[in-house]
C-alpha cells in the first residue's frame, strides 16, 4: 500500500461531526478523536456505501469519482469493504456482505458506552478497516490496545493504514471468539462484530470490575442489540442498550435454511391448520422495532423469514433449528384472522404468538430493559431483574 494525499479539508466532513454531535454520538471527550482519525483515511478505494432506506449497497470508487467517494465516506452510513470473504473484487456488490466500516454514529456511541478511561487495556475484536481500533489507540496510547481480525488480507491492510497514519496498536490475526490471551487482561473488550454467545475466553480475559460491549444477536433473525456486560470473577452481567445490526463473527454465522428440507419432512398439505387474531401491524411493526430481537430472546432456536407481498398476502415462515419442525403464518391485506399451518413436534407459531402476547402484557418493553447474564454454564436473559431470567 502507498501514501495517498487525503483531502482533509473538507466540508463533508464537518458536516459529519455536526451530525454526529446533534445525534448525541459525538462526546466532548471523543470529539479531538474524531478530529484526528479520519473515517476517510482507512477506507480502501472501491467500496460500496450501504443505503439505510432502500437496503442496499452501491459502488463508489475513487479512483473514477473521488468527489463522490469522500461523499460516500462522509456520511453517517455503513460502508461495506469486503464482499463473500473476499472471493468477490466488484464493481458492483457482491452476495454476503463480511467486512466493513460501521456507521460513525454506532461507532461513537459504543466508544461512549465503553466509559474508557487513561491507561485503560482495551481488546477490540474485529478490526476491519482499523478505524476503530485508530481512535482507541489515539485515545489510549499504543500500548493499551489489542486489535484481533480473522482475515489475514483485512488485517494486513489495517496494519498499514494505522502505521501510515502514526497509529501502531497490536494488530493480531486470530479468531476473536477466542480473544487474546497474551495481552490479557484487558479493562475493556470491545467488539465491532455481532455474536450470538458471548464468549466465555472475553470474560476470562477481562479483569473484574472490566466491561465488555458487544452486539448480540439471536438465530432468529438480524435484530442485534448492544450489550454491556460488567465481569465478576467468572461470570458477567448487564444490561442492552440498543438495537443494532452488525455482520457476525465468522464463527457463529448461520447455516441458511433450505425450505424443502422441512417441507418434505412435513408437507404443507399434511400440516395443522389454525387461525390467530394477530395482525400484520402488529407483529411486522417496521425495521427497527424491538420486537424481533425480544422473540429471539424468547423462542430458543427458531429462525424467521419474512416474505414478500404478494397480491395482498405476505406468508411469515418459521424454522426450528433444533428439529424439522416449521409454521406458517399466511397474513391477507383486509382480514382480520391470519391463516396458520404448523407441523413436527414443536407448535412454532404457538411458541412465537406466546412470546409476543407475553411481550405485549408485559407492556411491550425496549430492549434496555432487557439484559444478559454469562456464566461458566450458560447464557440467560431477563427482563429487569438477573433473578428472573431463562436460558438464551
Amino acid at each position: 500500500m502507498t501514501a495517498d494525499v487525503l483531502r482533509t479539508d473538507r466540508p463533508g466532513r464537518e458536516e459529519l461531526g455536526r451530525v454526529l454531535r446533534a445525534l448525541g454520538a459525538l462526546s466532548s471527550d471523543w470529539a479531538p478523536t474524531f478530529a484526528a482519525v479520519d473515517r476517510a483515511a482507512f477506507l480502501p478505494d472501491l467500496m460500496w456505501p450501504y443505503d439505510l432506506e432502500t437496503r442496499a449497497s452501491a459502488t463508489a470508487d475513487k479512483r473514477e469519482d473521488p468527489d463522490a467517494w469522500y461523499a460516500a465516506a462522509d456520511r453517517n452510513v455503513p460502508i461495506v469493504t469486503q464482499w463473500d470473504d473476499g472471493a468477490h473484487l466488484g464493481p458492483g456488490p457482491g452476495t454476503l456482505s463480511t467486512s466493513s466500516s460501521s456507521m460513525p454514529a454506532t461507532v461513537y456511541l459504543l466508544l461512549q458506552d465503553l466509559a474508557v478511561e487513561d491507561g485503560m487495556r482495551v481488546l477490540d475484536v474485529g478490526t476491519g478497516t482499523g478505524e476503530t481500533a485508530g481512535a482507541l489507540t489515539h485515545r489510549l496510547g499504543p500500548g493499551n490496545v489489542t486489535t484481533i481480525e480473522v482475515d489475514e488480507f483485512v488485517s494486513g491492510a489495517a496494519r498499514e493504514r494505522l502505521c501510515l497514519h502514526g497509529l501502531y496498536p497490536e494488530v493480531v490475526v486470530g479468531d476473536g471468539f477466542e480473544g487474546y490471551a497474551d495481552a490479557a487482561p484487558y479493562d475493556r473488550v470491545l467488539a465491532t462484530v455481532g455474536v450470538l454467545e458471548i464468549p466465555g475466553a472475553w470474560v476470562t480475559q477481562t479483569r473484574p470490575g472490566g466491561i465488555i460491549l458487544a452486539p448480540f444477536g439471536t438465530r432468529y433473525g438480524n435484530a442485534d442489540a448492544v450489550v454491556c456486560l460488567e465481569v465478576k470473577g467468572e461470570t458477567a452481567t448487564g444490561h442492552f442498550t440498543r438495537r443494532v445490526e452488525f455482520m457476525k463473527l465468522r464463527t457463529q454465522r448461520g447455516l441458511d435454511i433450505v425450505a424443502d428440507d422441512y417441507l418434505s419432512a412435513g408437507p404443507l398439505e399434511g400440516a395443522d391448520r389454525d387461525r390467530t387474531s394477530v395482525t400484520e401491524g402488529e407483529f411486522l411493526p417496521g425495521q427497527w422495532s424491538d420486537l424481533p430481537f425480544v422473540l429471539g430472546l424468547r423462542v430458543p432456536a427458531c429462525r424467521h423469514k419474512v416474505a414478500d407481498k404478494r397480491d395482498g398476502a405476505r406468508p411469515v415462515w418459521f424454522y426450528s433449528l433444533s428439529d424439522l419442525s416449521w409454521a406458517c403464518v399466511m397474513f391477507r391485506d383486509g382480514r382480520t384472522e391470519a391463516e396458520v399451518w404448523q407441523s413436527g413436534p414443536r407448535r412454532l407459531w404457538d411458541e412465537v404468538s406466546d412470546a409476543y402476547h407475553w411481550w405485549r402484557g408485559q407492556g411491550s418493553p425496549d430492549v434496555t430493559r432487557f439484559g444478559l447474564t454469562i456464566t461458566p454454564h450458560g447464557q440467560h436473559a431477563w427482563l429487569d431483574d438477573p433473578e428472573e431470567s431463562w436460558p438464551v
